[in-house]
């Protein structure tokens, strides 16, 4: 099973009053990740999940808080769920020695031309699996 593995910078605008990243700028850390993921599954002969997709439900627990450095945070991404129309991908905002975030996000494929969700093809799925994990199972198992 492979994991996506994504540096993201800190920004100094990234900062709340309390001196460290605050609660909602996470979210904008897991779709640059999530993007990133989504479009390396991309290619010229392979499944296009850059055709359009949802956001249907975000899971975060706040482990530790995160002030500001010029190192970069490394965002592991995986997939524990694939469903008929959706999926889910479960993350960990991290350093080698200290985990901040852990997340699940639910992404549904979207058809933007119909303005409708889409199934997985089969395809996507066989990409897909390359990267799944379920042994994690739900964000509840994923902070034990």
């Amino acid at each position: 099973m492979a994991r996506h593995l994504y540096s993201c910078p800190l920004r100094w605008s990234d900062m709340d009053a309390f001196g460290h990243v605050n609660n909602a700028v996470f979210l904008r850390y897991l779709e640059e990740a999530r993007i990133d993921f989504m479009f390396r599954l991309s290619s010229d002969d392979g499944p296009s999940f850059s055709g359009g997709s949802v956001v249907a439900r975000h899971e975060i627990d706040y482990l530790r808080p995160l002030v500001h450095r010029h190192e970069p945070v490394t965002v592991e991404s995986w997939v524990t769920k694939i469903g008929a129309a959706s999926l889910t991908i479960s993350y960990e905002i991290k350093d080698p020695e200290t985990v901040y975030v852990r997340a699940t996000t639910v992404v549904v494929p979207f058809d933007l031309r119909a303005q409708r969700p889409r199934r997985i093809t089969a395809e996507e799925r066989a990409v897909l699996e390359e990267y799944q994990d379920d042994s994690a199972g739900s964000a509840e198992a994923l902070v034990a």
